[in-house]
């Protein structure tokens, strides 16, 4: 893959065979049979300066400069708005995971904003500069296999690392099991909030009735969507099955705390006669037997162990380790 270096905004023309990298403005005015791709870090187009080239409808270049974003398509006449989540190339700042790509397309010109770079980007300029994204709907077929290819291991690894904590149950500390339950369950949940719409947007995508989304474009976006699907399902098994566990780990804690609250009964249950006795005998009042006696200390000795005997063998006898 080549090295990319992402500017405030870059623009390619593909004509006659060949990719040329343009200045914004060349590329914005372009009036040719060629493709034309213009990106914009949404980064640095904040407040009431930012704008986007003038052919851009005013309800468009809103979605796309907007802060907040889910992925959603919207036919507006010729054109479509598609917003995509996926990997991003940086740790986000805030909560989300993924980060958003908005793409306006217009047959052969596609406008695209993301305010955090995207991984797949650099796949899609890969595919450009070898010749296979020759339009619009191969530019968003490209960018929608390239994010679900990218996110594919990622959500994969969240099902592998659940597999270990199921196999670690029995032979690991629970409270941090538990906490790693915990963790996976998070991101399996925050991923699924944008995986799940993400299908559903190619899905419309796919049944828009645009002259410039060929049959094959649509085979694609329906490949990328059935991808998107897949890990839908998989994050949703995930986040069940962490839940699963965790009620698994919940009542094995409680299975511990039975069978520990269970041994100190036991052992007070066999302590509680002898103390009685003990207690009994060490009273500061005249009259205790055979008080005068050299034996009676080792005679009392004798007489606890064996009612501690007696307790033992009478909890040994109705097996007290099985309940």
């Amino acid at each position: 893959m080549t090295e990319t270096t992402h500017f405030s905004s870059r623009a390619f023309v593909f004509e006659n065979g060949a990719l040329r990298e343009v200045p914004e403005e060349t590329a914005a005015g372009y009036r040719g049979s060629g493709f034309v791709w213009l990106h914009y870090d949404g980064s640095a187009m904040k407040g009431p300066a930012a704008r986007l080239p003038g052919h851009i409808p005013d309800l468009v270049a809103g979605a796309l400069l907007a802060s907040e974003t889910r992925p959603r398509c919207d036919v507006i006449g010729e054109g479509a708005l598609l917003n995509l989540r996926g990997h991003g190339m940086r740790p986000t700042l805030d909560s989300d995971r993924l980060v958003s790509i908005r793409v306006w397309s217009e047959g052969n010109k596609v406008t695209s904003v993301s305010r955090n770079t995207l991984a797949a980007l650099d796949t899609v300029e890969d595919l450009l500069r070898g010749g296979k994204v020759l339009d619009a709907g191969d530019f968003l077929a490209a960018l929608a296999n390239a994010i679900s290819i990218e996110l594919d291991p990622q959500i994969a690894e969240l099902g592998d690392r659940l597999d270990d904590c199921e196999e670690e149950i029995e032979q690991t500390n629970i409270y941090l099991l538990r906490r790693r339950i915990a963790v996976l369950r998070s991101d399996a949940i925050s991923l699924r909030r944008f995986v799940a719409p993400d299908r559903d947007a190619l899905g419309s995508l796919a049944q828009a009735d645009l002259p410039w989304i060929k049959p094959d474009d649509k085979l694609h976006l329906r490949e990328a969507g059935d991808r998107f699907a897949r890990m839908a399902e998989e994050l949703e098994a995930v986040r069940e099955r962490a839940a699963l566990l965790h009620e698994q780990l919940t009542d094995l804690r409680a299975e511990i705390v039975d069978q520990r609250s269970l041994a100190i009964a036991v052992v007070a249950f066999i302590f509680l006669p002898l103390t009685f006795v003990t207690g009994l005998l060490g009273m500061n009042v005249e009259g205790i037997p055979f008080a005068g006696h050299a034996w009676a200390f080792w005679g009392v000795v004798v007489f606890c162990l064996l009612i501690a005997a007696l307790v033992v063998g009478w909890f040994v006898a109705r097996r007290w380790w099985e309940d």
